[in-house]
């Protein structure tokens, strides 16, 4: 996947994804084949590409993501918070609504 700079740096605990698509149709069980972009259900795999700087304790220490730039992460559906950058899609998520990171 192709990482471009982004000017756009999430606040606290958010982390900026770019959306991974597998890039393949869908086939029904009749044989109709429906392309990837009729399919409009969310992906739940991103790339993580700007990570805020971490959630603020109790004491107003910073605690730092777990996540970082470069990750493949997969994340909860319905959670992300659909942004366009430069005619791009882009989520942003808080850390907490992301599941595990792909390695």
């Amino acid at each position: 996947m192709n990482m471009k700079k982004i000017n756009v740096l999430p606040l606290g605990e958010r982390v900026l994804i770019k959306p991974k698509s597998d890039g393949s149709s869908k086939k029904t069980a009749s044989g109709i084949i429906i392309p990837e972009t009729v399919n409009k259900e969310k992906p739940e795999q991103g790339v993580v590409v700007a990570v805020g700087s971490g959630r603020r304790a109790d004491d107003g220490t910073i605690i730092p993501l777990t996540v970082k730039k470069g990750d493949v992460v997969l994340f909860s559906k319905y959670s992300p918070d659909e942004v366009k950058i430069d005619g791009e899609e882009y989520f942003i998520i808080s850390e907490s609504n992301i599941l595990a990171i792909i390695k």
